[in-house]
């Protein structure tokens, strides 16, 4: 009886170690699992969508405080063009975001809090009018409602559309600049399983983003906790992000505007004086953007910049 009970005692203690370990091993298989059909389903129904601007109506207010703004861009961006392409259970409109099954705090990949997130300005607080880098042109940026959606698979989904998006750059000259707040159309928080929990970048809550109007392109990067701890030259960084770890590698220039558009997702440790993309102009030169701007420019790949890899769903 003793050595039975000293037996239970044993296998009572190696399964407390071991169960939360193969737990959390299983959620992150389901969770991979789940992010990539996702994935899947948002870019076939973007393919079907001819363009993406235009939809809804926006007014900002006259003056700070007046009562005369119109705003109804993702709202009938959701109504009438995505949810003739995916399939969508509810909508809720701005006002009641959390009948869709969001949460109202997220876990940023860095451990810190953010409130949910209900205008695009909150999501991005670049998101405003101004200079482009260098002083070259003037871009203006409206701030839209952000409006949610259940699918018929379960996920909860906040949606922030730019109605005035523009096309793809064809390439960037050295002195050239294009904002990554102009190239995007619409970004997507999804959450695997609603307000359950974890609530967790990198877990159950990710985004998806949506770029240029027509030829349309669909990224969801899943970055590093946080950036290299050093800066490096574009022809070093892909393989410093490899040596990092074997299934991250350097993002192409789409894949870091989504980085830049959702850096309050993942913490502070996103801004940097650059970040290099693995997107080249020539054989010397690439495109990076300034984190602390948007500004995407051309730079030589010998300078330094800093690093941030991801994962590819």
């Amino acid at each position: 009886m003793a050595e039975i009970l000293l037996s239970l005692t044993i296998i009572g203690v190696v399964a407390a170690i071991t169960l939360p370990s193969l737990t959390g091993n299983i959620n992150e298989r389901t969770w991979n699992t789940q992010r990539k059909a996702l994935y899947a389903r948002m870019s076939q129904a973007m393919s079907l969508m001819p363009a993406l601007n235009g939809y809804g109506t926006l007014k900002e207010e006259s003056s700070a405080g007046a009562s005369d703004a119109v705003d109804t861009a993702a709202e009938t961006f959701v109504t009438d063009g995505l949810a003739k392409v995916l399939k969508i259970n509810n909508i809720c409109d701005n006002d009641h975001l959390y009948d869709c099954g969001l949460a109202s705090n997220i876990v940023k990949l860095d451990g810190g809090s953010l409130a949910l997130p209900k205008t695009i300005k909150e999501l991005n607080s670049f998101w405003q009018n101004g200079i482009a880098f260098g002083g070259s042109s003037t871009f203006s940026m409206l701030d839209t409602k952000a409006v949610a959606f259940e699918t018929t698979n379960g996920e909860s989904i906040l949606t922030f559309y730019n109605p005035n998006c523009k096309m793809r750059f064809v390439s960037l000259n050295s002195g050239d600049t294009q904002m990554s707040q102009e190239n995007l159309c619409v970004n997507f928080i999804y959450d695997l399983n609603g307000s359950k929990g974890p609530n967790t970048v990198g877990k159950d809550i990710g985004a998806i983003s949506v770029m240029y109007p027509a030829d349309i392109l669909v990224v969801a990067p899943v970055p590093a906790l946080r950036k290299l701890s050093q800066d490096y030259a574009q022809t070093d960084a892909a393989r410093a992000c490899t040596e990092f770890d074997s299934e991250y590698r350097l993002p192409n220039i789409e894949e870091l505007i989504s980085l830049f558009i959702n850096q309050k997702l993942y913490g502070s440790s996103l801004s940097n004086n650059g970040l290099w993309s693995s997107t080249l102009v020539t054989s010397t030169k690439a495109l990076a953007i300034g984190q602390g701007s948007g500004a995407i420019y051309t730079y030589g790949r010998n300078g330094a910049r800093g690093v941030r890899c991801v994962k590819r769903n």
